[in-house]
């Protein structure tokens, strides 16, 4: 019957899902959790370079080091 091919339908979603999901979580193990901040137009990158000294380490974010 028609259902018969629900489980197999499952199983390629899932194939399709996993790679995505996963490539998330390993760049943010990789990165430490935190991302950069991309700027696409120049309002975006205005706000970056407001927020440099305002972060008070003059970069646009602060790399985590693990001890």
């Amino acid at each position: 019957m028609w259902f018969e091919i629900l489980p197999r339908i499952g199983i390629m979603a899932m194939c399709l899902v996993i790679p995505g999901i996963a490539t998330a979580h390993i760049h943010r193990f990789s990165n430490r959790g935190k991302g950069e901040r991309v700027a696409y137009y120049p309002y975006q990158w205005n706000l970056m370079e407001r927020d440099r000294p305002i972060s008070g380490v003059n970069h646009y974010y602060v790399i985590l080091l693990v001890s």
